[in-house]
């Protein structure tokens, strides 16, 4: 008898463990899947550049959205298609949420990317993506607010020159926080789901 009440009470503990450490991990909050930025988080630098349309953007006008920012350049052979065909996938699983969401395509080439060259680009994607370029001077400070690596390469191939850069995409809040970076070819899925993190927040 006392064997049994010692195998019941071992066994209710065990169960209760069981119970409060799931407890402990449900309540827990959800863990972004990209490289997040430390709290306090930064502001994002703010930019002035230029649309198709010639008319000025600048990124603080995006308060209110989530910003997904990415430097490419519209003769880019692999990397620039691959990433915003991504992002575009991205925005479809989100469904009526991807309003919430604006692509920010910024060109690295500004010798051969025209305001509406980019724009063209990216509508091959998205017609909602906004694309922007400027001139030199006025991109070289944007490249270095966000830490972009940029190298022109001479090149044989048809397209003439290549240019190596940074390929990641960064993630702007509605509150024009810098939050989460995404390496090249992250799954379109962990974007997705720091995505509903991030919209969730701003509910």
């Amino acid at each position: 008898m006392d064997r049994k009440i010692l195998l019941v009470g071992i066994g209710s503990l065990l169960l209760i463990g069981i119970v409060a450490v799931w407890a402990i991990f449900a309540a827990a909050p959800a863990r972004f899947r990209g490289t997040t930025y430390a709290e306090p988080y930064p502001a994002a630098p703010d930019f002035v550049l230029l649309r198709d349309d010639g008319s000025t953007f600048r990124l603080s006008g995006m308060r209110g959205k989530v910003v997904l920012l990415f430097f490419g350049y519209t003769s880019c052979p692999d990397v620039c298609p691959t990433t915003l065909g991504e992002l575009n996938q991205a925005l479809k699983q989100l469904g009526k949420d991807a309003d919430r969401v604006q692509v920010l395509f910024v060109s690295v080439d500004p010798q051969r990317d025209t305001p509406e060259r980019v724009q063209e680009y990216v509508n091959h994607f998205n017609p909602n993506f906004i694309g922007l370029s400027g001139t030199e001077t006025t991109l070289n400070k944007v490249w270095k607010d966000y830490g972009v690596f940029r190298e022109i390469v001479e090149g044989t191939s048809a397209l003439g020159y290549i240019v190596n850069h940074t390929a990641r995409v960064t993630l702007i809040d509605a509150n024009g926080s810098l939050r989460i970076s995404f390496g090249f070819e992250t799954p379109v899925e962990d974007i997705v789901h720091d995505l509903k993190l991030i919209l969730k927040e701003e509910k």
